[in-house]
């Protein structure tokens, strides 16, 4: 009995042809929220605690910076958490 040999097949590699290009996907628009106490526009993303934390952030560039600290881990908390319930 005779077995295949291991390897790529006689003959040597020969590539596929090259993908062709995709369209971008159409991007969703959103209206900007306006942040009364400032004026400055926050992002919308549709999903509430991300909103919430785009919010969080925006009145964080108000505090004193060691204040600072504490509002972007926070943040970054919750943006991982809810990266996490994505997943399942």
């Amino acid at each position: 009995m005779t077995f295949p040999k291991p390897g790529p097949p006689p003959g040597g590699f020969r590539p596929g042809p090259p993908p062709s290009p995709q369209p971008a996907p159409a991007a969703v628009s959103l209206p900007p929220a306006v942040d009364e106490a400032t004026g400055r526009i926050v992002e919308q993303t549709g999903h509430p605690a991300v909103d919430e934390v785009l919010r969080s952030l925006a009145n964080a560039a108000r505090l004193a910076p060691a204040e600072q600290i504490a509002e972007y881990e926070a943040a970054h908390q919750v943006l991982q958490e809810t990266l996490a319930s994505i997943d399942r």
